[in-house]
């Protein structure tokens, strides 16, 4: 059994009477797909991202039991005013309800809030809850302004207290430093470590010890980075024993690691060694099965690099269906 926990989805229409900053669908000649149209963005996408009947066929296809399903990450657009943010989170939100009413077990939805207004995202929360979505999807940057700020620590304190999962899934801040052409590539390792190393520096992980988060492509760099971290905390090497003489931060409670660790992270990193790499130092119980399907196809079979590993059954069963269900509270 495996659960797909990092796909998309995008609705199929719009309100009529949307503000004119709302996406919009096109046709494309000579084709059943269609061209989202976003500000700058010009995306031609298939049905599968709009239809129940053929995200099922999908997995049939590429054996796969259930999805964790997000709205398609351009739509966390952060730069629209608050209300018109509200306004397409609550529709996109409706729209993922009824993609999860096909088929509850096989189709698991996440909504989205618009972080531009913490007070308005966190109000949203429990609505998100009632439509019967498993949690919310947010970008790793709020218009470059960390997830761990302080500023959000309200929202994700609704999160935990209704026991929704969230989902982070990298995006460029407004200011790069790299080319547009790093931005499906280096630029998710960069923003993915930036999030979750924030949400450990800026004391959201120690809030909330019960919030269940997971990231996008195992978070970018930030699993090359937790060994540094470790070791300016506890100054040792190899998570040996914390020396207060070599420790350069002070010690206010768990280490980088440990608070890592309470983090899930999707295995989508391409290559057998890095995720060999996420297990040893993370753990198999932290890693889930992701494809970003159908925004990228899947491997054929889904999860082909890991079955390649021959992980001990425990291990893989965790990672093929037993962490999600975990991260989703289920």
């Amino acid at each position: 059994m495996i659960v797909d926990a990092h796909a998309h989805f995008l609705p199929g229409s719009y309100p009529h009477d949307a503000p004119e900053c709302f996406p919009r669908l096109e046709p494309i000649a000579d084709s059943s797909a269609l061209l989202l149209v976003f500000g700058q963005m010009r995306f031609p996408a298939t049905q599968v991202f709009f239809e129940a009947e053929k995200r099922i066929e999908a997995q049939e296809a590429s054996g796969v039991a259930a999805e964790v399903i997000s709205p398609m990450p351009p739509l966390l657009r952060y730069d629209l005013p608050a209300a018109d943010g509200l306004a397409l989170a609550q529709h996109v939100n409706d729209v993922a309800a009824e993609l999860s009413a096909h088929d509850p077990e096989r189709i698991i939805a996440l909504g989205m809030v618009p972080m531009q207004d913490p007070d308005a995202a966190a109000g949203e929360l429990q609505a998100i809850k009632d439509r019967g979505l498993a949690g919310v999807e947010i970008a790793s940057n709020i218009l470059g302004r960390s997830i761990g700020d302080e500023t959000f620590l309200p929202f994700f304190q609704e999160v935990e207290r209704l026991g929704l999962a969230v989902f982070v899934h990298a995006m460029p801040a407004p200011i790069d430093r790299l080319p547009m052409s790093a931005m499906g590539t280096y630029v998710v390792g960069i923003e993915g470590m930036y999030s979750a190393a924030s949400l450990i520096l800026g004391g959201t992980a120690a809030a909330c010890p019960d919030l269940r988060v997971s990231f996008s492509h195992a978070a970018g760099g930030f699993a090359m980075s937790l060994p540094r971290a470790n070791y300016f905390w506890g100054g040792s090497w190899n998570e040996e024993p914390r020396d207060p003489e070599r420790a350069v931060m002070p010690d206010d409670g768990p280490s980088p690691l440990e608070y890592a660790r309470r983090f899930y992270y999707d295995s989508m990193v391409f290559d057998r060694r890095a995720i060999r790499y996420l297990v040893d130092l993370l753990g198999a119980d932290r890693l889930l099965v992701g494809s970003d399907f159908p925004a990228m196809l899947r491997e054929d079979p889904i999860a082909r690099t890991l079955r390649s590993m021959d992980l001990p059954d425990d291990q893989w069963q965790d990672i093929a269906h037993r962490n999600a269900y975990r991260w989703l509270g289920r």
